[in-house]
């Protein structure tokens, strides 16, 4: 077994707004050099982490984790287009092997990938269809959410599965860090937006750019200082990143919701991801990794960070 990860956050206000040419120009760089570091490695299989925003999974039935067999781009911000090249077969392995480490998970033969899993693939490996792809939706959006301490059971579940495959492996993992987008909530929103949240599949295009648009505005208002969301957190996210950089996991066991959404802001439970991640390469052992880039963005509403990570021993536990 060969595994790599990276676990980046995600933005798609990326391509609308766009910070100080030597901030963008230094995020950007990193994604390339990264990108550049995944085609070397030439991964024979990516599993990635992910949340979703209200564009695939809803009220109407969700799941606190879910393995695509089959997906599909969902469409939002233009990122992405057609199914997700997805290895219906092992996909389904993956499931039963995880439940059978008691942790239940969902499937689906439709799911809908939103940018959480798109614009990482499209900015790292190419495109949503270069490698084939075990897609993982982790809610990170929908209260009530899965514990950080579920969270850190399914990534140590997926690892033992990888554990004893043959492939070269990349790991992703999608989101945060502090992050803090006008996400709307069930109670505290009319009947109309309820009414999105709980069915809100397939919206049309008018629809899904007046969302877009009000994301946008906040994201320019929140430079100026203004505006609904909460500011970002570099001690937090920094604080984050020496913990998965030093592999102290368990730290993740007692974090708890309230927590993350003082520090981290609504999508900061997006974090969610990372922990998977990280804790399916743990699964395989002890890890060496590095943190690759920070800076809050204020315009993309991100703490935008990205951290590398392989196994201290490559051909698997000492």
């Amino acid at each position: 077994m060969s595994m790599k990860l990276i676990c980046v956050s995600h933005s798609p206000m990326m391509d609308f707004i766009h910070p100080a040419p030597q901030v963008e120009a230094e995020a950007r760089g990193m994604f390339a050099t990264l990108a550049q570091e995944i085609a070397e490695y030439d991964p024979e299989l990516i599993v990635i982490f992910a949340p979703d925003h209200f564009n695939g999974f809803f009220y109407d039935l969700m799941p606190p984790f879910c393995v695509g067999l089959r997906a599909k781009c969902a469409g939002d911000w233009d990122i992405g287009e057609g199914p997700l090249n997805v290895p219906e077969k092992l996909a389904l392995d993956l499931v039963e092997a995880v439940q059978a480490e008691d942790v239940d998970v969902c499937y689906s033969y439709r799911m809908q990938a939103d940018h959480g899993f798109t614009q990482p693939l499209e900015l790292l490996a190419g495109s949503v269809t270069r490698y084939p792809v075990l897609p993982i939706f982790i809610n990170s959006a929908a209260r009530p959410l899965p514990p950080c301490r579920r969270v850190l059971k399914l990534g140590d579940a997926v690892g033992r599965f990888l554990a004893g495959r043959p492939e070269r492996i990349l790991v992703l993992g999608s989101g945060g860090l502090s992050h803090d987008p006008p996400t709307p909530q069930m109670g505290s929103v009319p009947p109309e937006v309820e009414e999105f949240l709980i069915a809100g599949r397939n919206p049309t295009p008018q629809a899904r750019q007046t969302r877009q648009q009000r994301v946008l505005s906040n994201g320019r208002l929140l430079a100026e200082g203004k505006g609904s969301s909460q500011p970002l957190d570099a001690e937090w996210d920094k604080g984050l990143l020496e913990t998965f950089v030093a592999g102290d996991l368990a730290r993740f066991s007692t974090m708890t919701d309230e927590e993350i959404r003082t520090r981290g802001g609504r999508g900061g439970h997006e974090i969610r991801a990372w922990i998977a991640a990280f804790a399916c390469l743990q699964a395989a052992g002890a890890y060496e990794a590095q943190t690759r880039y920070y800076h809050p963005i204020d315009e993309w509403i991100a703490g935008m960070g990205m951290v590398s990570a392989q196994p201290a021993h490559p051909e698997g536990r000492p």
